[in-house]
């Protein structure tokens, strides 16, 4: 652990948010982005030296963070970080599928050709990623266009319910981003045709379609570890 944490030492946290809220925020990214990986003992006074804090408000972030399923307590044994199940992981893939599919078909009837640019604008930085072989732009890129399309959909409740599942599925999607990815940027390609074409039936059909095969994907990539184990 102490080389993930110190490969993150840029990411100690401030002090101008409150303690808890920082150190909570702090650890959530650091499992999201694959610094701390699934199963990873988590040691209070490491989490607490690299971070710059005390052990009490880490040992308050950790009981949140168990609350919201990132983080495991075990009796006698301490903290882990979570390893998402294969249910887990198809319920909420499933329910973001359906909420990016609406956000595709109202971007469509909303966007305006300056969106439009600016997808494709996120569209080249995702494959300009790929080539690269950079996992962390790589997955910003595919964030930041899922974002977008969910701002241009200009729906204040359905961008809270995406809001709610995003970093979840940002964790989900980090291990699979290489593997996945010239699949994937080829579906969005398709994606933004649709949605410059004001066509929001097809671009909903290509949204549910690239959000169930990444589903998929993730889902056989924890059967095959599973299988390994």
């Amino acid at each position: 652990m102490r080389e993930a944490l110190t490969a993150a030492a840029s990411r100690r946290v401030t002090r101008p948010a409150p303690l808890r809220q920082a150190v909570y925020d702090a650890l959530t990214e650091l499992i999201v982005s694959g610094s701390l990986k699934p199963g990873q003992h988590l040691v209070e006074a490491e989490l607490a030296e690299h971070l710059g804090v005390s052990r009490q408000p880490v040992r308050e972030a950790l009981q949140r963070l168990q609350t919201d399923g990132w983080v495991d307590l075990r009796p006698a044994q301490g903290a882990f970080v979570h390893s998402p199940t294969e249910e887990e992981a198809a319920q909420l893939l499933g329910v973001r599928s359906v909420l990016e599919t609406y956000s595709a078909q109202l971007a469509a009837q909303n966007a305006k050709p300056e969106d439009v640019e600016h997808l494709q604008e996120l569209q080249r930085e995702g494959v300009d990623a790929l080539a690269a072989g950079d996992v962390e732009r790589l997955v910003a890129a595919n964030t930041a266009l899922h974002a977008f399309i969910t701002t241009v959909a200009d729906n204040a409740v359905l961008a809270e319910l995406i809001s709610g599942v995003s970093q979840k599925v940002r964790w989900y999607y980090t291990p699979i981003a290489r593997p996945r990815g010239k699949e994937a940027w080829n579906e969005h390609t398709q994606l933004i045709k649709a949605i410059a074409k004001g066509d929001a039936d097809r671009a909903g059909e290509v949204m549910r379609k690239h959000t169930e095969r990444t589903t998929d994907f993730y889902r056989k990539q924890i059967a095959a570890s599973t299988s390994k184990d």
